[in-house]
């Protein structure tokens, strides 16, 4: 058989596969963290907005919550603003903050949406504060000799879902700049995996994905052949205590956790530097990445 006819006949193979997922989720939300580290370099090639452009098309509902770290640490470097972390956290003054939200809602955001837009996509960028979606306390930081003030870095309250539910029924795609009202009206940055959770767990999503820079959870995260393609929620303190997950990773985890507790039906942790990883996970039989289910 020619060698383009038998590409041709792989491609139709591939649509028939994806069909019941197709049929399956259509009407249904799906929430996608996405950005800091998965976002790829000027001049490459990032398919996550063609992705979430394609899922909107066939009847899926996106919702995509963002980071912004890298971007934020260039513009702070660019400022002379010094960053400092304790426990790995960045400390948050004030200005800090100024930067962080000119950055994760003026910039990122904004260039999030664009992409998606020019792909057909019909999406609105929108912050957690200014939105009323997300009402946060001031985090403390666990330390050794007691909590420690890190300053404007929230911990989630309260997940308000009319104004996303709103732009979902107008046919919209959110994307959602982390960024949580405080007590007095302030501005205060959340962990967007932690937001992509708690907003995943309030709208009851089929599914949560993290695009990261991983291919999943592995045991050895050394060896990508180690991969879990599924983790049960119950597994999750045993594989934390033994270093499988760690890092950056137990927040996502974390997230995951919850939604699944709080009714999402699955959660996914994917690499998004792999082309179209986000379909491969959603609409095939294999996967490639690590589900984490109840």
């Amino acid at each position: 058989m020619a060698t383009g006819l038998q590409a041709q006949i792989d491609k139709a193979a591939a649509l028939i596969e994806a069909r019941p997922y197709i049929q399956a989720f259509r009407g249904k939300m799906v929430v996608v963290k996405y950005g800091g580290s998965t976002m790829v370099d000027a001049g490459q090639v990032d398919t996550v907005p063609e992705d979430i452009a394609f899922m909107q098309s066939v009847g899926i509902r996106p919702v995509v919550i963002h980071g912004g770290g890298p971007a934020i640490s260039e513009r702070l470097e660019e400022q002379g603003i010094e960053t400092r972390r304790i426990n790995g956290l960045r400390v948050t003054d004030a200005a800090t903050m100024k930067v962080v939200e000119d950055v994760l809602f003026g910039e990122v955001n904004a260039e999030i949406v664009r992409q998606i837009n020019d792909l057909d996509g019909k999406a609105v960028g929108v912050s957690a504060k200014d939105a009323g979606i997300m009402r946060v306390r001031k985090y403390l930081a666990p330390a050794d000799d007691g909590p420690v003030d890190i300053g404007y870095v929230g911990d989630v309250e309260h997940i308000d879902t009319a104004p996303l539910l709103d732009l979902i029924e107008k046919g919209m795609v959110p994307v959602v700049a982390p960024i949580g009202r405080g007590p007095e009206g302030e501005s205060f940055n959340v962990n967007a995996d932690t937001a992509a959770g708690e907003i995943a767990a309030a709208l009851h999503a089929e599914k949560l994905v993290f695009m990261t820079d991983v291919p999943g959870i592995m045991r050895d995260p050394a060896d990508d052949a180690t991969l879990l393609s599924t983790v049960h929620v119950k597994e999750v303190d045993g594989l934390v205590a033994a270093g499988v997950i760690q890092g950056g990773m137990i927040p996502k985890v974390e997230a995951c956790t919850k939604s699944v507790k709080s009714g999402v039906r699955k959660t996914h942790v994917i690499d998004g530097r792999v082309p179209h990883a986000m379909l491969l996970e959603v609409y095939t039989r294999e996967g490639v990445g690590t589900q984490i289910v109840q």
